[in-house]
């Protein structure tokens, strides 16, 4: 699992790299490009189709990826994994490409990044699911966007993507050492923009260790 974070890992830096000549692509040839620079980085094809929301697309948590095509100052939603070995990798960045975002939207990202840094922390064994999940809804619900923050925090990643311990309001099973789940808060502005940033996490005898550890800002 560390060997596929990795490999999502490059493909962050690549897309970065990529900046600008982003512009002008649609989601779905960003999406292949994506998949490409994966098995480049030594992934074993794609965990999951991957999500690529760009600009009102990126405020549907489940979108995958169609023809709309990128623009400059717009969020663009890249939620994707690999395999290694049969072990998936979960991942997402909102990047902007090129020129400068909505002022609101700096806001919503630093957000989401504060809401993820509190549920990281939260995290150790004996702690209830439910808990880290309380501490990223809090942060967002501080904000102001509580009723923008539309899905679960988390999920546990095994041998497949989606799978307990689900961290959730309610699910009260307590954290135990050498689980892995994604902490994955987001915020989501219908017709405008959306933005969720996700790392994987693996509980650890005193806490935990992020799989994922690329840059979490927006340029």
């Amino acid at each position: 699992m560390r060997a596929a974070a990795d490999a999502a890992d490059a493909t962050v830096d690549d897309l970065r790299a990529l900046g600008a000549d982003a512009v002008g692509m649609t989601e779905a040839e960003l999406a292949d490009w994506i998949a490409d620079r994966l098995a480049a980085r030594g992934g074993e094809g794609v965990a999951f189709d991957p999500i690529v929301g760009s600009g009102p697309n990126g405020a549907k948590p489940h979108h995958a990826h169609g023809d709309r095509e990128i623009r400059a100052g717009e969020p663009v939603v890249c939620d994707f994994g690999t395999r290694v070995d049969g072990y998936p990798s979960d991942q997402t960045r909102t990047l902007v490409f090129d020129g400068d975002p909505p002022p609101e939207y700096q806001t919503v990202h630093e957000t989401v990044r504060e809401a993820q840094a509190a549920a990281v922390d939260a995290v150790e064994p004996g702690v209830a699911a439910a808990a880290v999940d309380r501490a990223a809804r809090d942060v967002i619900e501080d904000a102001g966007y509580g009723d923008a923050f539309v899905h679960r925090t988390g999920h546990g990643v095994g041998l497949d993507v989606h799978e307990e311990p689900y961290v959730v309001a309610g699910n009260d099973r307590e954290l135990e050492p050498g689980m892995v789940f994604s902490v994955e808060p987001g915020i989501y502005l219908d017709g405008r923009f959306g933005c969720r940033i996700e790392d994987l996490v693996v509980v650890t005898a005193d806490g935990c260790e992020r799989l994922n550890r690329t840059d979490r800002g927006w340029r």
